[in-house]
């Protein structure tokens, strides 16, 4: 059977919560780590996630990965495509969502895409095209001091319409509660008035069901993870889904790593749940910007801690920290150094017998798969809404669990480690 569903998302995190999104409505999915340039093993999958480092990328990069993306896909059958981007509109006034988008619709040959990044379960909202973060407007929240993709502006239609092409408009949520049929024929109404994205209002999962049926038969659809769980009924309607067996855990009970290079609010949170309780050890930038014994020293002690006890290797802080180590190695170069850093560490602890992680951030977990050298995953049961286990196929035994940084409760950590037994 051909794949009826696929996705291509602009990182790591984001690419899981979609896949666990879609394994929780009864859909068999393979999440892939890039564009495949040799043979994966997609039996028995319906849907297929491509898993790319695009969020943050020069924007001809991005776009040229995603094309090549959908290339594959529509390769393998899907015909209808979800653009996944983070629930929070990730991005800078240059793209790269808009771009993306606007490449991906040129390439289908569409008059149309709805926006949608509403996650409702993770306190994402969009009302009058406004995207709230639980109760602030976004451009208000948190995601203001991010230090890669600051979000300064919480309206969706003047943030997509600033970095593409096109205009954007509005299904307001009135038109949303009316049904699918009036969600279509707002978005027909704003193609005739020549835009060409729909920013979809949306409160709650109806709601997302709702625009779910709207976008039968549209061969683009572009938002966060929430909006995927409409679609598959679509196809389920039309016989071209079957029935899915329940996610399994993956099969690891080695040592426990947590890396976390996230700087999010509930990231630190976490960080700071668990500081008291299991040997932690934070990252310097100062320290990587004198050579490499740093990292070296961190593997040694983490291999020098109990083996039953979870290690936290972090590089997480807050924005007036982050801010002053870009100010002294430069915003690039600092990233840079502590996304390697803590790939450096996954990679040389996970060849050494640890072979249970969790990753916190996206970024960070681009740089961690990457180093592992994780072709595909097969996605298990779910942690906290939007991250699952996943476990790396292949020879190697690795159970990942990558975390987008805002996600999960301050004790996620311990509930990830916990579900094993």
């Amino acid at each position: 059977m051909p794949i009826v569903l696929g996705a291509i998302a602009d990182d790591f995190t984001g690419a899981t919560d979609l896949a666990n999104t879609w394994v929780r409505e009864g859909v068999r999915v393979v999440q892939v780590i890039g564009v495949p340039d040799n043979d994966i093993d997609l039996t028995g999958a319906e849907a297929v996630v491509v898993a790319l480092k695009s969020r943050t990328a020069p924007v001809e990069a991005a776009v040229a990965q995603s094309r090549a993306a959908l290339a594959w896909l529509q390769a393998q059958g899907a015909d209808q495509i979800l653009f996944k981007y983070c629930s929070t509109f990730d991005s800078t006034a240059r793209g790269n969502i808009g771009p993306v988008a606007d490449a991906l619709m040129a390439d289908l040959g569409v008059s149309i895409a709805p926006v949608c990044p509403a996650f409702p379960a993770n306190g994402r909202t969009v009302y009058q095209g406004t995207l709230f973060v639980w109760d602030l407007p976004l451009a208000e929240s948190s995601m203001k001091d991010h230090p890669l993709t600051p979000m300064r502006d919480s309206n969706l239609m003047r943030l997509m319409s600033g970095q593409s092409r096109h205009a954007a408009g509005l299904v307001p949520f009135a038109s949303v509660r009316d049904g699918a049929t009036a969600v279509r024929a707002a978005m027909d109404r704003l193609t005739e008035a020549g835009q060409r994205y729909a920013v979809v209002d949306a409160l709650d999962d109806d709601d997302l069901r709702t625009i779910g049926r709207a976008c039968k038969g549209m061969p683009l659809v572009t938002g966060g993870s929430g909006v995927g769980m409409g679609l598959p009924a679509n196809l389920r309607e039309d016989g071209k889904l079957g029935s899915a067996n329940a996610p399994e855990m993956p099969m690891a009970g080695g040592r426990a790593l947590v890396i976390a290079g996230s700087c999010s609010a509930a990231t630190r949170a976490q960080i700071g749940a668990v500081q008291d309780r299991w040997p932690t050890r934070k990252i310097d930038p100062d320290r990587l910007a004198e050579g490499s014994a740093h990292v070296q020293e961190t593997i040694d002690w983490a291999m020098a801690q109990p083996s039953d006890s979870p290690v936290l290797v972090y590089a997480s802080a807050d924005p007036a920290e982050v801010a002053a180590a870009q100010a002294r190695h430069g915003t690039e170069k600092a990233g840079n150094m502590v996304e390697q850093a803590l790939a450096d560490v996954a990679q040389a602890l996970a060849q050494r017998g640890v072979d249970r992680i969790v990753v916190a951030g996206g970024e960070t977990s681009g740089a961690v798969v990457s180093a592992l050298g994780v072709q595909s995953l097969r996605i298990g049961p779910e942690i906290a809404p939007g991250v699952p286990w996943t476990e790396a196929q292949g020879d190697t035994r690795l159970a990942l669990a990558l975390k987008s940084g805002n996600f999960g409760g301050t004790e996620f950590f311990n509930d990830a480690f916990g579900m094993f037994p």
